[in-house]
């Protein structure tokens, strides 16, 4: 595979923007009252090598169209990833004729004109990665030759693999806004096998970045993996009620994401949260403050408008363990009587707010507990706010690591859990757009 066949997403932007224009005006002539449309267009290479062979190389470049009408209350979507004039003539028919067959809703509609964004703001987040197939086998290559070379136990590898991603997206809907974003993404990761006296465990490290050259050498990703997977030989089970729980920063965001579902729009409005009718009332202790940033140079989750059109901003969800904010799109808001946080398509840099030092002074300061280092499965009931998950770690004793722990489960409910956060850790992991680091919540229950 030669470089030849990239295609520059920044070049094709003038080429989306023009079709998003044919699009809205295709919809007007078809008796649309308003519409909006999405567009993106992305290119990227992945490759996997395993025990120094090619496994696969991947070169994508994918595109798509999609096209939602309104006809008064009635709302009628297609999507196409054909370009051609015909076929977004095709599109927007199919969208309109579809309004035929649906029902009126009364929140359905474009976010009102004066609250579109004025704006679009240059986040940097566009670094492509100008490095070929070979380049990127090499490199892969490298990462897990370093893992599997770093130690006589590491014998086996679950593979090494790069990706390189940049896009395009076009929103733009009848009232005349028009937002468009380049993006770019990269990450290189290892999963290793370590093994001794018949005990095998695997695990793994990545590093992702909007920016190439922001990546972790591919020594660092492979040792780093073998590291891990070392750590974990001799695991034990283990059991215990009223644990103190310590979520490393690379797991403790899935709190924050439990929090960040339960008080979305659509949670709420299906009556489907256990943090129902929660606003303005104190879920977390004190100190706890999770808050949005989303104007953050290249950061994975900034953004200068969301999926509505609508400016991002600056807010909390939870000041002085108060809930602030709910998540909220247009249409959610309307559901629920209120105002949209520009939110539609998620959040933007979410952060927990540290209050103690580094992971190491978490630990040190329990009389036992375990670290998390991995979660599996999924049994989160976000109704009631049931928690349990399958787990492995490391036992803690006396401020100290003891033994590497594995099949454990740990439960307990959110609402608890929230209330049992006593400390957050600084060694925060930047890796996604919830930005964490490790997170200790006593009392949960601990079954081998």
């Amino acid at each position: 595979m030669s470089q030849d066949i990239k295609i520059d997403p920044q070049l094709e932007q003038p080429k989306l923007q023009e079709i998003s224009r044919m699009v809205l005006a295709e919809a007007k002539k078809n008796g649309a009252s308003s519409c909006e449309v999405g567009i993106n267009f992305d290119t990227g290479l992945a490759t996997n090598v395993r025990m120094g062979s090619v496994e696969n190389i991947e070169f994508n470049c994918d595109q798509g169209i999609g096209v939602t009408v309104y006809f008064g209350q009635k709302k009628g979507s297609a999507s196409t990833a054909n370009f051609s004039s015909k076929s977004i003539q095709d599109t927007v028919k199919a969208a309109c004729n579809i309004c035929k067959y649906a029902a009126e809703d009364q929140y359905a509609g474009l976010a009102e004109k004066q609250l579109m964004a004025t704006k679009i703001m240059d986040l940097d987040l566009y670094h492509p990665w100008d490095i070929n197939p070979n380049q990127a086998i090499e490199l892969a290559k490298e990462c897990e030759e370093a893992g599997r070379n770093s130690d006589n136990n590491i014998i086996n590898s679950d593979g090494s693999s790069l990706t390189t991603h940049q896009g395009c997206s076009i929103y733009a809907n009848s009232h005349g806004f028009m937002g468009s974003t380049l993006t770019s993404r990269h990450s290189l990761s290892a999963i290793l096998i370590a093994g001794k006296n018949n005990n095998m465990e695997r695990d793994y490290w990545y590093t992702s970045a909007r920016d190439p050259l922001e990546l972790e050498t591919a020594n660092y990703v492979g040792t780093k993996a073998a590291e891990r997977a070392l750590k974990r030989l001799g695991a034990k089970k283990k059991s215990q009620n009223n644990v103190s729980v310590v979520f490393s920063a690379e797991v403790a965001s899935s709190i924050v994401a439990h929090l960040l579902k339960a008080i979305s729009g659509g949670a709420l409005y299906r009556k489907s949260s256990f943090l129902l009718d929660q606003l303005n009332k104190k879920i977390f202790p004190d100190w706890v403050h999770i808050y949005e940033n989303p104007h953050l140079l290249k950061k994975i989750g900034s953004s200068s408008f969301d999926q509505d059109g609508l400016a991002t901003r600056k807010k909390d969800f939870i000041n002085e363990g108060i809930l602030t904010n709910y998540l909220l799109s247009t249409y959610s808001a309307r559901r629920l009587n209120m105002t949209s946080t520009a939110n539609s398509g998620g959040v933007s840099n979410v952060f927990i707010k540290p209050n103690t030092e580094s992971q190491q002074d978490i630990i040190s300061n329990l009389k036992t507990g375990i670290l998390v280092t991995e979660l599996m499965g999924s049994s989160v009931n976000l109704v009631n706010g049931t928690y349990s998950r399958a787990a492995s770690g490391f036992w803690i004793e006396n401020g100290e690591i003891q033994y590497p722990i594995s099949e454990v489960t740990i439960a307990g409910n959110l609402r608890d859990m929230f209330q049992n956060i006593t400390a957050v850790g600084n060694d925060i992991d930047q890796r996604n757009s919830i930005i964490s680091g490790s997170i200790l919540i006593e009392n949960m229950t601990l079954a081998g």
